[in-house]
């Protein structure tokens, strides 16, 4: 068969890349090329600045209503492809398909929210704020944005920040990840068939190059990252150099707190999604249980048990509850988290290493991993490791738990479960995370809400989605008349 080779979108065009230079993208349970990937050069970075530039003040001159009725036409495109954006995303990531209808919900949902921009980009106002004097604060677009876009959502990630940006009357470029590009095609033909006006959106396939050139580019006004904090903060450092905004979202290490009280009942089942949907690969998953007190035994014993039965397997089979992990190279990174967990004393209550499910001889997947006896030194306590591997953590009391969490590097997210509000209301009060669950398993939020941590895990002042995004993508301009 022959393998389709991937076509940039600039200046409201499907265009062929020069480079001569492609990567293949492979379907991660089965090792199928899916498409070839074209690793595109800086020329071909300038020539999509030069389009988004072109058709900024056109744009930014439209009206707030007007814009909004492009999202809403946006969703009921998307809507009508939801199950094809779906399974391409399951072929290209390896989620499973419950895992990867839900990921295209949630983007449609930040398209959703973005329609109601006339009323976010409000601004304020205030008669007399001095004798004959009046002041007026109102939102204005900045210009031409760039995102560059994790493996692990495909779908999702870029709407946090793609619609945002747009609807508030900037333009935009996106770099998919060059390991999943063919979900971001598929919403960028929904978005050419809407009719935005060319160079209002624009694609670039590549890879760190690519990146590169959007963050040293004077043409672009700012940058928003999704990926591992040790990137994360190069590219804070290095946008912010060529005196950019930018939001850097970064890894996370999070932490399941379970008290004494919490009904075990309905716990277990929320911490095995939370530990283990997504095979691990998402900046909301829990990776160590903080188990307090009496608990442990029993808690351990059951999370085993529901790990255990697991199915694993080709994601698209509606049974299979999870899928592989992205690549070999990713797979290879994951086992040795476990080799370091072994030799660093923690004991493995379940071995997910060697799981080949029937028919997938070249996929990449690992099963359900439990550690138990960790010690919150241990390099599997403290590392984002980004696979569906767990420690578990005996406490004391919940003051032993908020000093681990409070002593991580990171701090994207932690849960809570239990039947005392008094517990629930102290985490909230201490726990430093910025998106706290209590009784879930994954704390994300909605789109009209803010998304992003602190600490290690953000870099950067604004967080994506809600009206933290809307605050990012303008600025505040301030009007002081005298008329009187």
């Amino acid at each position: 068969m022959t393998v389709e080779t991937l076509r940039n979108y600039v200046g409201g065009r499907w265009v062929d890349s020069a480079s001569l230079n492609h990567l293949e993208v492979t379907n991660p349970a089965t090792g199928e090329v899916l498409a070839r990937v074209p690793l595109s050069t800086r020329e071909e970075v300038d020539s999509a600045v030069r389009a988004a530039r072109a058709a900024y003040p056109e744009w930014r001159a439209t009206a707030p209503l007007t814009r909004a009725r492009y999202f809403f036409r946006l969703k009921d495109l998307l809507e009508e492809r939801f199950e094809d954006i779906a399974r391409t995303l399951v072929r290209e990531e390896g989620k499973t398909l419950d895992e990867a209808r839900g990921e295209v919900r949630r983007a449609i949902e930040c398209v959703e929210a973005t329609t109601g921009i006339p009323s976010l980009m409000m601004g304020t106002c205030l008669e007399d704020a001095a004798k004959d004097i009046d002041t007026v604060a109102v939102r204005q677009p900045i210009g031409v944005f760039a995102m560059l876009a994790p493996f692990n959502f495909p779908a999702m990630v870029p709407m946090w920040f793609l619609p945002f940006a747009v609807a508030c009357g900037n333009t935009f470029i996106i770099k998919p990840s060059e390991q999943v590009p063919l979900c971001q095609m598929k919403i960028l033909e929904a978005m050419d068939e809407v009719g935005f006006p060319p160079g209002v959106v624009n694609l670039v396939h590549g890879a760190r190059d690519v990146a590169e050139a959007l963050i040293e580019h004077p043409g672009v006004n700012g940058i928003s990252f999704v990926g591992r904090s040790a990137v994360a903060r190069q590219i804070y450092r290095r946008a912010a150099e060529f005196g950019k905004r930018v939001q850097a979202l970064g890894g996370a290490k999070n932490f399941l707190v379970v008290m004494p009280d919490a009904d075990l009942g309905r716990t277990v089942p929320a911490l095995i999604t939370s530990c283990f949907g997504c095979a691990g690969e998402r900046c909301l998953s829990g990776s160590v249980i903080l188990a307090v007190g009496e608990t442990y035994d029993p808690l351990q014993r059951r999370v085993v048990d529901a790990a255990s039965r697991l199915r694993v397997g080709d994601p698209l089979d509606e049974t299979v509850q999870m899928g592989p992990v992205i690549s070999r190279r990713h797979t290879e990174r994951v086992l040795r988290y476990i080799d370091q967990g072994l030799q660093e004393g923690a004991k493995l209550l379940l071995d997910g290493r060697g799981v080949i499910p029937a028919g997938s001889s070249n996929g990449y997947f690992i099963g359900a991993t439990i550690f138990a006896e960790v010690r919150p030194e241990m390099t599997i306590a403290r590392e984002e490791i980004f696979g569906p591997v767990i420690g578990i953590i005996p406490v004391r009391d919940l003051e032993e738990a908020l000093g681990i969490i409070r002593a991580n590097e990171y701090g994207n997210t932690a849960c809570i479960f239990t039947e005392s509000g008094r517990s629930a209301a102290e985490f909230v009060y201490r726990a430093e995370c910025s998106m706290l669950g209590i009784n879930v398993g994954i704390a994300a939020p909605m789109a009209f809400f803010p998304f992003g941590g602190i600490k290690g895990s953000l870099f950067g002042d604004l967080k994506a989605t809600g009206r933290a995004a809307i605050e990012f993508f303008t600025d505040t301009k301030v009007v002081i008349s005298r008329w009187r």
